[in-house]
Parts: structure tokens; C-alpha cells; sequence
């Protein structure tokens, strides 16, 4: 929990204080004083007794007791100026500019750690360091700029990079975009966006806090606190919205099976994303735009009306919003023809509707007006205005300002003259509004907006499963891939249905068990992973004759220790996999089994425990799921039970936490059962 000493401080030390407001000591006083710090200002630097009217002492065990103490000085200073201030000080908030710690080397993190201590010795918080400091309705703790315009309803910030949350700010500042509250988490060395959203949580009030919050975030310590907390908020009321950098596959470790190669980093965090109900976002103008869309009036349908008075633009995102499954409807009928007799001649109403570059606020309005109360199918507006430079617009935006304050469908204001009407955007933005200057983009956020997990997770403890088997399985095995009768007794322990088989190691007891099993039967390899790879499958084998020579094949091929022989299905060739991926858990996958899934890589993916609707929607998700739900004439497969089968794998890897990978592929699949046909799982104790 932050220690309320760093939210709301009742007196402030700056460490390093300077009359060169181009430094961090001195930045940051500036901003301290000019917006309007209510509290008692401490300056320290040894050369002063002034700075920029604030009293300065020389030495920090000179000054008296203080909440929140902001270092700005040199990183061999730190550790001692800490230990002054929490042990006669009584200072419990902690804001480190300085760099040369963690981000350095291991003397860096070594003296990082010691400052730590020092600070949880008394109950203290430390933001940073190496961070631009942080932002918040009590004051501006920063020493950069700009300092974006507060609102105790703007959005909630969390950035992991200092320079990026700058840019984000200055982006965000021209859309109209406010802020509630800004943090800089630097090194993390004691908290970072984990913590900061715990404490969100925790102290959200719904009639008081912010209901938007951004993240960007480098590196998820605690995944599952970001999944709890996220979560909350969101069943709170919230919209999140998050960038992740750094998540590319390169640096996944290579793996020994299907599962292992499709699951890394990236595919965690995206299940992570959608089991919160998180917007994921590529890029700060992106984030931005969504956090906007967050901030109007949700969209309950998806009839849009596009406004316009350029044609170019409303083409352009009437195809985004289309290939994003909104509708721009057809606008015909009676108040059709009303309307458009109403505006000049070349106009267009069907949708969308261009009033011309020669239209004026006076038509904008009365278009407004029958898109709310004549056109029923219409649930939202997004109304595109700009200018070539001949003439100003205000009354345009004046309009348009008002009319979303007044309209009960949402109205989205799409501004792209930034330059032509530069100074008419800024008088739009400081009646409180915020605009989007490109509509592509706009077009992309707000179907993203749209589609926010919000699945509640079932009790996958529901399903009956032997755990005292699977415990003695794991328990008594080593490392590494375990024995297909191994992983046999560990499927059925988890109830999981699965093929008849026999292990032969002789061409007698290839016989007699195909005898138990019956013809058709498939022979396989046991002894390399990849059995196919190295021609270790023979299919469709029909009789005694061709059973003994499928076995001196399969055992003449290198590694080859006996055969496995399963009585021939049919059916669809499904996969599930389940793959551990560092602090956040298990990812489970699923998708169509075989070689498909070598060819298409066609995977949904989410985070165990995974509840059955969350399966089901999986499933769906696929873009080869209209082969399993059965196409021209082809049986489909029974969705339920392969749902519960996805549900019962990750229960499995919950009581099997060793399991680092698992793959059942192919599974069969037809309206009537589900059968595991072949299935590799890798343990690590």
C-alpha cells in the first residue's frame, strides 16, 4: 500500500533544490511552486540559503521534520541523505530523479536495494528511481513538461518509461485528453505499476475517482496482482487501456513441442489482457485514442452515422468501422428527404452524410438533430470537420461542443485541420472537450473499445479428477518428456477420454494386441518427438501381414525403442496445448490438431485457470472455427466437450504446477466424442 506521505504530503523537501529551473532540483521546484503546491516547501542544496524564494538549508539534517522528501541529486548521495531523512526525519514518501542505480550495473543495484531497506525499515514508499516523478491532485511532483491539465476525472497514468510517459502527456494534451493522477515508476525498485494499481483499487470510489486508466508497461513482475487488481477495477466500473513493450518472441527459449513454439511472452500477455478485460494498445497515439473514446459516452449499438463535409475522410472510415464489424447504415425514408431538402444542393443524407465543404454550423446542427431524434437506427455520431484556411470555424465547434454535452447518442468529434484551425481546436479543447485528429485510427480504437473480455471465471474445481494419482505420476517421474504410459494414466486421472493402445516391442505382441484392438489399426513410433518428422506413422494398417512389416519399419528408424498401436478414427484433428511461461502461469491453447497446426498456427490462447465460457469463446475465436462447427455437409465436433476438455488441461496443470509442457495433438473430434490420439508432457521439478 502507498504510504499517504507520497500521495497527499503536507510538506515536501527538495533534495537538491536549484535557481537553474534546468535541472531536475530545480524543474521540479518551479512546478511545485507555480501550480500551487498548499503545503510547506524544504529546499536543500549546500550552496544556497534561497532558492526561487524558498528557504534552503545546506545540509538535510538541518532541515525539519517532512512527509515527502524528492532527491535530485548524484547516486552516490542517495543512501546516506535516505538514511537521515527516515531516521530523524520521520519522512515515510520517497521520489528518486537520480539515475546510476539498478539501470547501471550490480554496484547500482546493490546500493538500490540498501536504499530499499532503508525505506521499509519504517513503513516508507519509494517512487523510482530514475524517474520524472509523479503527478497527482495534491501537487506536481515532476521536473518535466508539459504538465498536462488536471481533472480529478481525467485518466489515471502509469508509464514504466519516464520519456515515454512525456510523449504520451504531450500527445494527449493537444487531443484534450486530461489527468486525474501521473506516475513514473523508473526502476521499480520498491513499487511499480503492480502496486500503483493496487492502490487505485483499493482506495477507488466511485463517485470520486477516475474510471479510465493507461499503463505502459516494460516488464510485468507480479502478473497475477496485475490480473487481480485490473480485474477489480474494471468490475468496478473502469476502462483500462495498457501498452506493453517488449514483448516479441525473440527471446522465448526454443521449445520441443507445438505448444512451446506457439506460446511465448506476447501470447501470455495478451491472455493476461483479455482475462482482465484490458485494452491492449500498440503505440501512444493509439492509447491515447482509446483512452478518449473511454472518456465519452459508451456506444450501446453499432449504427453509425458519419458527418461530414469531406468526402475522402468519411470513405476512409466508413471501411474501418466496416472491416471492424460496425455498420454505416443506409439513411433513407421520409426524414431522409426532410433533411436533405434543408441543406444545399450536391448534399448527400444515405449515410454517409456530407453537407459539403460549403456547409456551415447552422446545417451541422439540424443534421445533429435528426440523427438524434428522427433516424431510430442511428445509435452514434462521428461528425469529421476541418477547414482549408479561408475561414474560421468557431461556430462550428460551438456546435458540435454543445451538442455532445446535450445528445444522448454519443457524439465522437474527429478534428483533422491541426494546423489550418489550430487556434478554433484549442478553443474546442478548452471547453472541456477532446477530438480525434485522424479517423483511421479513431475508427480502429473504437471497435477495440468494443470487445473487452469480461468473462467471469467458473469453478474449474467443479470437475472430478484423481489428484492422488497425478501427484504419485509426477511425483515418481524425472525431468523432462514422460512415458507415454505415463502420460496415458495422467489423462485419465484427469478424465480426459483417450484411444485404446497397447506398447509392443515384438511383432508377437503387435499381434496379439491388434487382436484386443481390431483392424484398422495405426502404428507409432516411440522413442522421437516429432514422429512424423522422421516417418514414424504408418495408417490405415488392415492386416497381419501388413502389421509385421509396419513394425520392421518403424524399428529400423534411428531412436526407435517399440510402437504404439491405436485402433484407426475418424474424425477432426484438434489440438490443445499447455505451456508454462515464466511468472505468469500456464498459458492453455487450442485449435485444430495434425499438421494444421504446424501450417496454419490458427491458436486461441488464455490463462489457466480457464473457466468454461472463457473455453467456448476460445474455440470460437478460432479463425478455422467454422470447420469445427462443420461446413458444407462435414460433420462438426461437439464444442461442449472440447471446452471441457480445455478446462480439464488447465486444472491438470494447476495440480501438476511441474508441467511445463503439453501437448494432446491430434485429439479427435465428431458430434458425438472427443478422444486424445497422441499426447507429449514435459515436466521440470
Amino acid at each position: 500500500m502507498l504510504h499517504q506521505n507520497l500521495i497527499n504530503p503536507k510538506s515536501i523537501a527538495i533534495i537538491g533544490a536549484s535557481n537553474n529551473i534546468h535541472t531536475p532540483g530545480g524543474s521540479v521546484l518551479k512546478n511545485l511552486i507555480e501550480h500551487h503546491f498548499k503545503g510547506n516547501l524544504i529546499a536543500v542544496n549546500p550552496k544556497e540559503t534561497e532558492v526561487q524564494g524558498v528557504k534552503c538549508y545546506q545540509e538535510v539534517s538541518q532541515i525539519p521534520k517532512v512527509d515527502l522528501a524528492i532527491i535530485a541529486i548524484a547516486a552516490k548521495f542517495t543512501l546516506q541523505t535516505v538514511r537521515v531523512l527516515t531516521q530523524q526525519k520521520n519522512t515515510k514518501g520517497f521520489i528518486i530523479f537520480s539515475a546510476g542505480f539498478s539501470e547501471k550495473d550490480k554496484e547500482g543495484a546493490k546500493l538500490e536495494q540498501e536504499i530499499v531497506n532503508e525505506i521499509n525499515n519504517v513503513g516508507g514508499t519509494l517512487l523510482g528511481p530514475n524517474n520524472i516523478g509523479l503527478i497527482t491532485q495534491n501537487y506536481v511532483g515532476v521536473f518535466t513538461r508539459p504538465i498536462p491539465k488536471l481533472n480529478s476525472k481525467g485518466v489515471d497514468f502509469i508509464s514504466g518509461s519516464g520519456a515515454t510517459a512525456v510523449f504520451i502527456i504531450e500527445a494527449a494534451i493537444a487531443t484534450g485528453l486530461t489527468f486525474s493522477s501521473v506516475y513514473s515508476v523508473g526502476n521499480s525498485a520498491q513499487i511499480g505499476v503492480e502496486e500503483i494499481l493496487e492502490y487505485l483499487d483499493i482506495t477507488f470510489k466511485n463517485t470520486t475517482s477516475s474510471k479510465v486508466k493507461l499503463l505502459y508497461i516494460e516488464s510485468i513482475e507480479n502478473p497475477q496482482k496485475l490480473l487481480k487488481h485490473a480485474s477489480s477495477l474494471i468490475k468496478k466500473g473502469c476502462k483500462i487501456a495498457a501498452i506493453k513493450a517488449g514483448s516479441s518472441s525473440a527471446g522465448s527459449r526454443a521449445a520441443s513441442s507445438h505448444t512451446g513454439a506457439l506460446a511465448n511472452s506476447d501470447v501470455a500477455v495478451d491472455a493476461l489482457f483479455k482475462k482482465a478485460g484490458i485494452v491492449r494498445c500498440y503505440g501512444r497515439n493509439e492509447l491515447i485514442t482509446v483512452a478518449s473514446i473511454f472518456t465519452l459516452p459508451a456506444l450501446k449499438g453499432k449504427n453509425i452515422a458519419i458527418i461530414t463535409h469531406a468526402g475522402g475522410p468519411a470513405v476512409m472510415l466508413t471501411d474501418t468501422l466496416a472491416k471492424n464489424g460496425l455498420n454505416v447504415p443506409e439513411i433513407k425514408g421520409r426524414q431522409a428527404t426532410e433533411l436533405l431538402s434543408k441543406l444545399y444542393v450536391g448534399s448527400s443524407v444515405s449515410n454517409p452524410i456530407d453537407f459539403l465543404a460549403t456547409g456551415n454550423a447552422e446545417q451541422l446542427e439540424t443534421i445533429i438533430d435528426y440523427c438524434e431524434k428522427e433516424f431510430s437506427e442511428i445509435d452514434a455520431m462521428v461528425v469529421i470537420f476541418g477547414s482549408p484556411g479561408l475561414f474560421e470555424v468557431y461556430d462550428v465547434y460551438d456546435v458540435l461542443s454543445e451538442k455532445m454535452k446535450t445528445c444522448k447518442k454519443p457524439i465522437f468529434p474527429v478534428l483533422p485541420s491541426v494546423v489550418n484551425v489550430k487556434k478554433e481546436i484549442d478553443y474546442f479543447i478548452k471547453k472541456g472537450n477532446i477530438m480525434f485528429p485522424d479517423e483511421v485510427l479513431f475508427g480502429n480504437s473504437l471497435a477495440k473499445t468494443l470487445t473487452p473480455s469480461t468473462l467471469v471465471i467458473e469453478d474449474t474445481n467443479s470437475f472430478t479428477i484423481d489428484f492422488k494419482t497425478i501427484r504419485n505420476i509426477i511425483d515418481n517421474s524425472t525431468n523432462g518428456f514422460l512415458q507415454p504410459q505415463q502420460v496415458k494414466e495422467l489423462l485419465i486421472a484427469t478424465k480426459i477420454p483417450v484411444v485404446n493402445e497397447a506398447i509392443c516391442n515384438s511383432k508377437e505382441e503387435c499381434i496379439i494386441a491388434s487382436q484386443k484392438l481390431g483392424f484398422p489399426v495405426v502404428l507409432k513410433i516411440v522413442g522421437p518427438i516429432h514422429k512424423s518428422d522422421v516417418g514414424g506413422i504408418i495408417l490405415n494398417i488392415n492386416s497381419l501381414e501388413k502389421l509385421q512389416t509396419s513394425f520392421d519399419k518403424i524399428m529400423k528408424i534411428e531412436g526407435a525403442k517399440s510402437v504404439l498401436m491405436q485402433p484407426m478414427k475418424k474424425g477432426i484433428e484438434l489440438f490443445i496445448g499447455a505451456k508454462k511461461e515464466a511468472n505468469f502461469g500456464h498459458l492453455v491453447l487450442c485449435g485444430l490438431g495434425g499438421i494444421y497446426i504446424e501450417v496454419l498456427k490458427d491458436t486461441s490462447a488464455a490463462l489457466a485457470p480457464v473457466s468454461i465460457s472463457e473455453a467456448m469463446e476460445m474455440i470460437q475465436n478460432l479463425k478455422s472455427y467454422k470447420i469445427i462447427e462443420g461446413v458444407r455437409n462435414q460433420e462438426g465436433i461437439n464444442e461442449d466437450l472440447f471446452a471441457k476438455i480445455i478446462t480439464k488441461i488447465s486444472y491438470l496443470v494447476d495440480v501438476a504446477p511441474e508441467i511445463i509442457e503439453l501437448d494432446l495433438n491430434p485429439l479427435l473430434g465428431n458430434s458425438k466424442e472427443i478422444l486424445a490420439v497422441d499426447a507429449r508432457i514435459s515436466i521440470e521439478k
